[in-house]
């Protein structure tokens, strides 16, 4: 414990090893759903669904694990959202490469990662962002988390004609996940420790009883990683067609992972000024997830959101990094266990999570629009077009557009003038996937 104190400056961040511990596994079980997703999806593209879900496992468990050591702080990665759609649907589907080539277009997109990492100059964007951009992208992320929750809880569905509407409410999920809601906010109010953690637990234990959930069995092998292990194309993705791809996965994967880490470590209270204090650690180590993942065999790893309940349930340093990896690894020979937490079960975390991330808008310039109009088009764009990476994008072009346009372009830093001008070129030229 001595070791672990000095190694991780637990009580400098007014925390403790059980604290530590229990937001490690509350994270994971906001996030393990990714090990049995992003197989089922990268599978569409026509990679082996086994393979898939190893390199899930173990590329989470990589990057994780660096955050943790390398960077202390309590962030999870694990092969991303959206950007494995993006992986699948368009570039391998819809463009008709390779999913080798597509890896190999992940795999460049990490190397610059860590390249511009190492220089520093992914530093010196993220510390370029104005800081109503900065406190939008955290409220943003909440709205974000807040609409992920609410449809993993069936509380809202899809509907052809309003795009967005009210679910069946008497489905058990939506009535389980609401009563888990209640269970954890009542909880932390009364500064019950481990409160999400209970919550997400109890509605599993209640998903057994009365929503038909099925238990499995604990342990089992796992597959054969070799069918994706080192199958990436270098050299059909560094082909003329495909740097498009690698530009669009560099954009997306730079605001995704940035505008997660800032979001989690303002909620953490980890933020100085503003600033993280280890931030370009923290980037070098999502950049390395990137490249590690790629060989493995799956799409872009990047810091997860899903890190803030952790956060929520204590978590502040790299220790509940460390606890995430653990049980990623561990998930490869007790699949059946991990499956058995419900999305439904996790849902209420998320949601009170988004609750509470929304109050940092208070902290916006209300008074000038050219300040609060980006913050509102950033936070609002990331649940509407249900991606972080587009939210920051449309927040900057809107920041550069309004300065510029009320005689005030002295106020824009030259990086936003630079990113804005990028994310233009993209939209225009590059379409908006």
């Amino acid at each position: 414990m001595g070791f672990l104190e000095r190694f991780f400056k637990l009580k400098e961040q007014g925390t403790n090893v059980r604290t530590e511990l229990l937001a490690g596994v509350t994270t994971f079980l906001t996030m393990a759903y990714i090990i049995f997703v992003n197989p089922s999806i990268l599978g569409d593209a026509g990679m082996p669904k086994d393979a898939v879900f190893v390199a899930t496992c173990v590329a989470a468990a990589l990057g994780t694990l660096i955050m943790g050591l390398y960077a202390n702080y309590p962030i999870a990665l694990a092969p991303g959202m959206g950007l494995n759609a993006y992986f699948a649907y368009t570039v391998v589907l819809g463009m008709g490469y390779t999913w080798q080539a597509a890896l190999g277009a992940v795999c460049i997109s990490g190397i610059l990662f860590l390249i511009i990492s190492v220089l520093r100059i992914r530093e010196m964007i993220v510390n370029g962002i104005p800081r109503s951009i900065r406190i939008a992208i955290t409220a943003g992320i909440g709205l974000f988390l807040g609409i992920i929750a609410l449809k993993n809880a069936g509380i809202v569905a899809a509907n052809p004609a309003t795009y967005i509407t009210l679910g069946n409410l008497h489905q058990t999920p939506a009535v389980l996940a609401i009563v888990g809601f209640f269970m954890i906010v009542a909880l932390d109010r009364l500064r019950v420790k481990g409160a999400i953690l209970i919550g997400i637990v109890a509605v599993t234990i209640l998903s057994f009883i009365f929503g038909g959930n099925k238990f499995t069995g604990v342990f089992s092998a796992p597959p054969s990683i070799d069918p994706t292990l080192f199958k990436l194309d270098l050299s059909a993705a560094l082909s003329i067609g495909i740097l498009n791809v690698v530009l669009v996965f560099f954009l997306v994967e730079l605001f995704d992972a940035t505008g997660t880490l800032m979001g989690v470590a303002s909620r953490a209270g980890l933020l100085k000024a503003g600033k993280m204090e280890r931030l370009n650690k923290a980037l070098i180590a999502d950049s390395t997830a990137i490249v590690g993942g790629a060989f493995l065999g799956t799409s872009s790893t990047t810091a997860y959101i899903e890190s803030a309940s952790g956060v929520q349930a204590g978590g502040r340093t790299g220790l509940t990094a460390i606890a995430v990896a653990v049980l990623f690894l561990a998930c490869l020979f007790i699949a059946p266990l991990a499956g058995a937490v419900p999305a439904y079960a996790t849902a209420p975390a998320l949601f009170y999570v988004a609750c509470l991330m929304l109050r940092d808008l208070a902290d916006v310039d209300w008074e000038d629009t050219t300040e609060s109009v980006p913050a509102v088009i950033t936070a609002l764009m990331m649940p509407f077009t249900f991606s972080i990476a587009n939210g920051v994008a449309f927040g900057f072009i809107s920041f550069a557009g309004l300065k510029l346009l009320t005689g005030r372009a002295k106020e824009v830093p030259v990086i936003v003038w630079i990113i804005a001008a990028i994310f233009v070129f993209r939209y225009i030229y590059l379409g908006a996937e």
